[in-house]
């Protein structure tokens, strides 16, 4: 590390602590790992001759590749990401976890698949790369060797460099290449791993496209059977397989086209010179050498000081701890690396770090992926009746001081308002109609500011990938039609008329992922157009923040004071946003079987909650039952609460969407975990919460008032039913 960087880490304060939660996280997989499976070894990763596994009858049962298979075909059906799920992080190709070396291995020969079917007349290019998580190499290693055995070029970081995701997705659009493999999961917990796959924009893959390669894993099993198939790693040698990328020249080049304008570099600087500086938690990931190039060569580093810059899966003992709070035993328990969680928050060790930190003093925070940002900052204590009614947590420092850290329902109405305010101090407003795209469960907040300001919203289910899905959508009409109106419907289906030549504004979801769009489209190498990158961006958020807490800075005010500012001037009602999580089982659990187990339970209970709430949603949307009958039905499963204001019930892609007057309450199941997660906004934050803790509470029983209004074929297809109308929404049906 240059002796010039200024880094503290969390072990500084709790060393001991964490030592002590290592220790008994390894042993605990040691204990629960056979002795069978430690020695069961299927490639040799360190040997860089060309090998082969071979598959047969006899070893899909051992390997227990139908049971594998049913879970991947899970989570194809959601598109979440890649194979997704908790992996034995000592013996990766431990068979009994959803993620393990012969899946990943399948996988990618699926993929490679469908790459050869779809192009046939040129050389298939991918990028392979990954954020800091136990095993990356070892995935990343077995990716480019099967790649290369089926004569895919893959294309790596320099130097073997861990790399955030939306530099991946970005070079794979700019580059034009085929796709890629990401290595990542995001802020989950430390044996929580996936191989993103990203489609040759950069975007996440559909369902429809997924469901591809789940066939052609069923045909390799099946042939399997009855012939020899063999799984061929290619030489590491190969010249197939090529470090060539860092991409920060195109980046630059793409922040500089945006966000990274003169006015707001020239702002950092010039506050850097009157003692401003911010402090950049990386959470042991993957952000701190990438940052660090893009502050440096936009001459804006010396206003960073870091926090947890050395690389480390078990993230600096972020997010862990020895209280489970499911069971109250004194155990291990991995909250993950999600700063929006507060319990993740207490564990950063910023009680003690922050102690010689100035009142006003800001933190960015972002996850070990790199797409994801939150914000925090030092209040003084007596500020706390102030934080309450804006509806921000904060917890006390050793100091007598706060630390105030805004959902990103909050900070990025803060970072929509401070970008469209640089945009018009550079008299670039009016040179378009400006549009956003926010998910269902984002803030109510952004909506009103939008609407105030003459800024058309364009609604999306859940996942970035939908909005990446929707730019691909306008970007469509907009080549069709250059000089004519854009018009797209959302998942409400409600037409949104973006005018000529739109530009995006903003994206965002509430989980922390955002970006914007440049004033002109991006070009890609091969002269492809885009409105926005396809991925979130933590990169590109964090140096627009980093000017908007320069401007906070040279006005003296804080992140709250900002907050209440822009909740006044654009009287926005719906000020309150609340997330609860239901959560059916520990997926700390280190016994994978009972993990298992366990999983599938708790998602027959999520499921049961969601059916409940799913019937009433489509057998509304069909006009089945009335608006009336369906408050009947509501109010005779939870009679504590008021459905007279309830105005609207949609199915919104993935979830079910209740309109109140002063409020909207969404529900929505986790795709691929034993997962209920509700939401709310409004005007009175106690009633949210009580609303969105009620009906994520509520068992999914069906009544006799259900029954009698809602037919059983309603309710066994509704979950089938519900994917179609998924499906019609993102092919533009």
């Amino acid at each position: 590390m240059d002796s010039s960087i200024r880094a503290t880490s969390t072990e500084d304060v709790r060393g001991e602590e964490i030592v002590v939660l290592k220790e008994e996280y390894f042993n605990q997989i040691e204990r629960f790992t056979p002795q069978e499976i430690r020695s069961t070894k299927l490639f040799d990763l360190n040997d860089p001759s060309a090998q082969r596994v071979r598959l047969s009858k006899e070893s899909i049962k051992e390997w227990r590749l139908v049971e594998w298979l049913a879970n991947y075909r899970k989570e194809a059906a959601v598109s979440t990401g890649g194979i997704r799920g908790p992996q034995n992080v000592l013996y990766p190709w431990d068979y009994r976890y959803p993620l393990n070396q012969l899946g990943v291995a399948l996988a990618t020969l699926a993929k490679a698949m469908v790459l050869h079917e779809d192009i046939r007349d040129r050389e298939i290019n991918k990028i392979c790369s990954g954020e800091v998580r136990y095993n990356t190499d070892d995935y990343i290693k077995l990716i480019k060797r099967i790649q290369a055995a089926q004569q895919i070029r893959t294309h790596l970081p320099i130097g073997g460099q861990r790399t955030s995701i939306w530099m991946t997705s970005f070079l794979i659009f700019m580059l034009d290449y085929d796709g890629g493999e990401y290595i990542t999961s995001s802020h989950a917990i430390s044996s929580k791993i996936a191989t993103k796959d990203l489609d040759n924009q950069g975007s996440q893959f559909t369902p429809d496209v997924s469901a591809r390669f789940v066939q052609k894993i069923e045909k390799l099993l099946s042939d399997a059977e009855t012939k020899e198939i063999f799984i061929e790693l290619a030489d590491e040698s190969s010249e197939l397989i090529v470090e060539d990328f860092d991409g920060f020249d195109l980046y630059l080049d793409y922040l500089r086209k945006g966000i990274a304008t003169q006015t707001n570099l020239d702002l950092i600087r010039a506050e850097i010179d009157n003692g401003f500086e911010v402090m950049y938690e990386c959470v042991g990931g993957c952000m701190y050498r990438v940052m660090l190039t893009v502050f440096q060569r936009l001459g804006i580093e010396r206003a960073f000081v870091w926090n947890n810059i050395q690389e480390d899966p078990f993230f600096h003992g972020v997010g862990k701890t020895m209280l489970n709070p499911v069971s109250g035993n004194r155990e291990f328990f991995d909250y993950g690396c999600d700063t929006t969680i507060k319990e993740v928050v207490e564990t950063l060790g910023y009680q003690k770090l922050l102690l010689d930190k100035p009142v006003g003093y800001i933190i960015i925070m972002v996850d070990p992926d790199g797409d994801r940002i939150v914000l925090g900052q030092i209040e003084p204590r007596d500020r706390k009746a102030s934080l309450d009614a804006l509806g921000v947590s904060y917890f006390d420092l050793e100091n007598g001081l706060l630390f105030a850290f805004y959902m990103p329902n909050q900070s990025f109405l803060l970072t929509l308002d401070f970008h469209a305010t640089q945009l018009i101090r550079a008299n670039l407003w009016d040179n378009h109609p400006r549009f956003i795209i926010t998910t269902t469960p984002s803030a109510a907040s952004w909506v009103e500011w939008a609407r105030k300001n003459r800024v058309n919203v364009i609604y999306v289910p859940v996942g970035f990938k939908e909005i990446a899905h929707m730019m691909k959508k306008v970007e469509s009409e907009m080549l069709s039609s250059p000089n004519g109106e854009i018009r797209v419907h959302d998942i409400f289906g409600t037409e949104v008329n973006l005018g000529v030549q739109p530009r995006l504004l903003f994206a965002g979801e509430e989980s922390g992922g955002m970006i914007t769009g440049p004033e002109e489209p991006v070009r890609s190498r091969n002269g492809r157009i885009a409105l926005a990158m396809r991925e979130k961006s933590a990169g590109e958020a964090s140096v627009l923040v980093a000017a908007m807490a320069a401007d906070l800075y040279r006005k003296g005010l804080f992140l709250s004071d900002y907050l209440s500012n822009v909740f006044e001037k654009y009287e926005i009602k719906r000020r309150y946003d609340i997330r609860q999580e239901v959560r059916f089982y520990n997926e700390s659990n280190p016994d994978p079987e009972a993990l298992r187990r366990s999983k599938a339970q708790g998602e027959k209970q999520r499921d049961m909650i969601d059916n409940f709430y799913l019937s009433i949603a489509l057998s509304y949307r069909d006009r089945l039952i009335t608006m009336e009958q369906a408050k009947e039905i509501l109010t005779d499963a939870l009679p504590e609460l008021n459905f007279a204001r309830l105005e609207e019930i949609a199915f919104v892609g993935d979830g079910v969407f209740f309109e109140f007057s002063d409020k909207f309450v969404e529900i929505r199941k986790s795709g691929t975990d034993a997962i209920i997660k509700s939401y709310s906004a409004g005007e009175d934050k106690a009633e949210c919460v009580y609303y969105a803790k009620s009906i994520a509470a509520y068992t999914g029983l069906r009544t006799p008032l259900f029954n009698k209004y809602i037919a059983e074929e309603t309710y066994q297809s509704c979950q089938q039913y519900a994917r179609r109308i998924l499906a019609d929404f993102q092919k533009g049906v």
